[in-house]
């Protein structure tokens, strides 16, 4: 396996593309999606904010948007990619239904954690006047911050192998250049190159995450 200059360059345009892509989808979906994972939790019944139609709404949306297949959701939403980015092509358009994706995936997690935090937290709190914007912000996300730091390390996994899997609609990065080069032209040592940098952002995202989680279980 030999690669020429010419493929180092695609690799490594390749490879900003995909961090780009990962990176910018991964702050909007922690923006979005962790908010609205917690506005999920505290609207259930018997918590501090319960609204049962709302709670219905937010989990019907939630649950229908993480059952379609990535590939076709990415074909769903062309038309609201068009409109906000101006075009359905390339590593800045894929960042819109990668983040789509993933809010509603980010929102489940992120409930998941926080309902791991015992009510009687919440009670203690509300017992000395907390308000309900303290109570999220001083008691929800503080206790569950492991869960929530494992909930982003999954979906930054998820959003690598989105983005990969992007590529097969002209998303850009190492997915397009694994199918463009290394499966339609038979160029097996891109393929390879393209999987081994793969396996190293997961492996590199995993190890981050688990020391971050670590750390803040023993705080």
């Amino acid at each position: 396996m030999f690669l020429t200059a010419n493929k180092l360059i695609m690799l490594k345009n390749s490879t900003w593309q995909s961090l780009y892509m990962v990176s910018v989808s991964t702050l909007l979906t922690s923006l979005f999606g962790i908010p609205l994972g917690v506005l999920v939790v505290i609207t259930r019944k018997g918590h501090i904010l319960e609204n049962k139609v709302l709670y219905r709404i937010l989990g019907a949306i939630i649950n229908a948007t993480r059952s379609i297949p990535f590939p076709i959701f990415i074909v769903f939403v062309i038309p609201l990619t068009r409109f906000i980015v101006g075009t359905s092509i390339g590593s800045t358009a894929v960042i819109v239904p990668l983040t789509l994706a993933a809010i509603v995936f980010m929102a489940r997690l992120t409930e998941t954690s926080l309902l791991e935090v015992p009510f009687g937290v919440i009670e203690a709190a509300q017992s000395i006047g907390a308000s309900r914007w303290q109570i999220v912000w001083n008691v929800l996300l503080p206790e569950s911050k492991p869960g929530l730091t494992m909930a982003v390390t999954i979906t930054v996994i998820t959003l690598v192998s989105y983005s990969a899997m992007a590529g097969a609609v002209g998303g850009g990065g190492l997915g397009d250049l694994a199918i463009r080069y290394g499966y339609q032209r038979y160029q097996t040592d891109i393929m390879f190159i393209t999987v081994i940098m793969l396996l190293l952002f997961v492996q590199g995202i995993q190890v981050l995450g688990d020391y971050l989680v670590r750390r803040f279980t023993r705080k």
